[in-house]
């Protein structure tokens, strides 16, 4: 069986629970949010782990979900810089559509001082979720301050996936899969078939999942969705405070100011190298300056790089 197949039947054995379950148990409006970027088959792993301490969401036999998010911002991506720069009380403006169900929301949401995620959300007309009406612009008005101008903001990315979403007690896991991004260029990138991004919505403290994910070498990282979108599309936006992420996960090179911009969309990049080596494989990285050759491996889902010195003759400085 494969893995996500495997990733299937484990979530097929899980208790289920319903969406009015989930809202009253852990429906965390103001919480703590910590990010997790796991291979598909160390994530099929844990899941084995920690079946018997989850439920699942079940809606109509589902347990997979299909979503999409649209992500508004202005025309000088102002609330993108905010989040490149770590500013307080940055805001993300989006709707989110639940394709299986037909329904959308327009939600808020905003980081404080403390790394506290609050969040509002409204219903919104599923084919309107491309645009912002009167309303909806009135509303983000409120929410996102001086800093950013609603009356700019336009759709600027969609991100497509599929999620499930794991309750134990008040805390929720969401566990999404096939990750793709789309421009308002129509260029695109994904969908990510050996990469899940794990989420836990907590009111502080680790859950179970959180710990195990963590021994497993697993650490939580600072980077969204939408963030991540942008910059793999577009690489001359900032994005240093992501850099090694991006690099690492999604084979990312940032084009410098002097570079010009592709007439096109960018080249899709190759299979990022945790992807081409997981499993226990090894590969060699081409030679880097000076002669020096990089090396690689995966070994119990960790990702372990060496530098080896280039050889020199005897005598050679």
């Amino acid at each position: 069986m494969s893995t996500r197949g495997g990733v299937e039947e484990t979530l097929a054995r899980l208790a289920p629970v319903t969406l009015e379950e989930v809202l009253a148990s852990a429906a965390l409006q103001t919480r703590v949010d910590r990010k997790y970027l796991v291979p598909l088959d160390v994530f099929a792993a844990v899941l084995e782990q920690v079946a018997g301490h989850f439920s699942v969401l079940e809606i109509g036999g589902r347990r997979l979900f299909r979503y999409e998010s649209i992500y508004f911002d202005t025309p000088d991506r102002a609330t993108y810089h905010q989040h490149a720069h770590d500013r307080p009380g940055r805001v993300k403006v989006r709707t989110r559509a639940y394709l299986d169900t037909g329904d959308c929301q327009l939600e808020f949401k905003r980081v404080g001082r403390r790394g506290e995620t609050v969040k509002e959300r409204y219903p919104y007309p599923l084919d309107d979720r491309h645009r912002l009406d009167r309303s909806a612009r009135l509303l983000a008005g409120d929410w996102v301050g001086e800093a950013v101008s609603a009356a700019l903001l336009e759709p600027v990315l969609t991100t497509t996936y599929l999620r499930t979403t794991l309750v134990d007690g008040d805390a929720r896991m969401t566990c999404d899969l096939d990750l793709r991004f789309e421009d308002r260029r129509g260029c695109s990138y994904g969908p990510l078939d050996r990469l899940v991004v794990v989420e836990s919505k907590t009111r502080g403290a680790l859950s179970r999942l959180d710990r195990l994910l963590i021994a497993e070498g697993r650490r939580p990282v600072r980077l969204s969705k939408y963030c991540v979108g942008m910059a793999v599309l577009d690489p001359a936006l900032p994005a240093n405070r992501w850099n090694r992420e991006l690099r690492t996960w999604f084979d990312w090179t940032p084009r410098r100011p002097w570079e010009s911009a592709p007439p096109v969309c960018p080249a899709p990049p190759p299979r990022p190298r945790w992807a081409r080596l997981h499993g226990g494989a090894s590969a060699t990285q081409p030679a880097l300056p000076g002669g020096g050759v990089q090396q690689a491996e995966i070994a119990g889902g960790r990702l372990r790089t060496r530098l080896s010195a280039p050889h020199r003759p005897a005598g050679a400085p």
